[in-house]
């Protein structure tokens, strides 16, 4: 009998290391559950609580941008926060005069605002800028109202004197912030939006700057955060960003002239709204698309914040 025949053995394989293991990306699911957590965590912490909104620059310029901001304070409105609105609107007063034949002056950033001026300033601010708002804002689901500062009266105004003596005409600064108005409209469920228009006590109309409005307002109604929507991303230093300040760092950027120009005023409003008890207060680009929604809902958020 034949034997069975076998198969030789084959030789032992080299075993080659293992290889190290590569760490594989996020996948989009898991980086959206991450974003939602973090956002989930900042909506809870300004539920019930007021933000106020200062609207101004390329955000009130841009026809997208516009809706983009609409949508977003109805947002923040449905999500259980109290968006409260201050505008501006000095392009919009600078052409109307323009068309009326009057010319538009300024001094030191200020607008001198004559009897003639202010008639047309009034019903630029109070007209048709905050009833446009008013639309936007209605148009995406909200229930804003418009309103004056004069109404209530909310800002109580005195004529601003300059410290050389140039007569500004009816441009005033606030001696006194009345909320009743806006509390009751926010207890109300509505989203006020403010122009910023005084009364002095005689009744006396006075062109207020937009910044002072939106700064005093905060404060008074002691809002958890405040948001400046400017032209640029925030406090610049060396051609970057400067993310956060405290109160003392922002007053020594001034001191040394790295805050300059029309940063100044922004800055010192939101400075002195958080001396008045505002928890932070932050300077973001408000022609970027969902740019509120980024500093609310996000770590990093955007812009230069300031802490008191």
């Amino acid at each position: 009998m034949k034997a069975k025949a076998t198969t030789p053995e084959a030789p032992p394989q080299a075993v080659e290391p293992a290889a190290e293991a590569t760490p594989q990306p996020v996948s989009r699911n898991a980086a959206k559950k991450a974003l939602l957590i973090e956002a989930l965590s900042y909506i809870g912490r300004y539920k019930g609580k007021i933000v106020v909104i200062k609207y101004g620059g390329a955000a009130q310029e841009n026809e997208a941008v516009r809706i983009t901001f609409a949508h977003d304070v109805v947002l923040l409105q449905s999500l259980g926060m109290l968006p409260v609105i201050v505008h501006g609107g000095g392009p919009e007063v600078s052409r109307a005069m323009k068309i009326m034949g009057q010319e538009a002056k300024f001094v030191d950033g200020l607008r001198v605002t004559t009897r003639e001026g202010l008639a047309v300033t009034e019903m630029v601010l109070s007209g048709s800028v905050n009833k446009e708002i008013v639309a936007l804002l209605n148009a995406q689901g909200g229930h804003a109202v418009g309103i004056s500062g004069k109404d209530g009266p909310i800002l109580q105004a005195r004529k601003l004197r300059h410290p050389k003596g140039i007569d500004l005409g009816y441009v005033g600064e606030i001696e006194a912030v009345h909320p009743e108005l806006v509390q009751l409209l926010l207890k109300q469920g509505f989203i006020p939006v403010i122009s910023p228009l005084g009364q002095g006590t005689d009744g006396t109309t006075f062109n207020i700057n937009a910044d002072s409005a939106a700064s005093r307002i905060a404060g008074a109604l002691k809002a958890e955060k405040v948001i400046f929507l400017t032209d640029v991303d925030g406090v610049m230093k060396d051609g970057q960003l400067v993310p956060a300040l405290s109160a003392a760092e922002a007053l020594s950027l001034i001191d040394r002239g790295v805050i300059s120009g029309g940063m100044v005023p922004k800055v010192e409003a939101l400075l002195h709204c958080l001396a008045s008890g505002v928890g932070t207060a932050t300077i973001i680009n408000g022609a970027e698309h969902h740019a509120i929604i980024a500093e609310l809902f996000t770590d990093t958020g955007v812009g230069t914040q300031i802490r008191g």
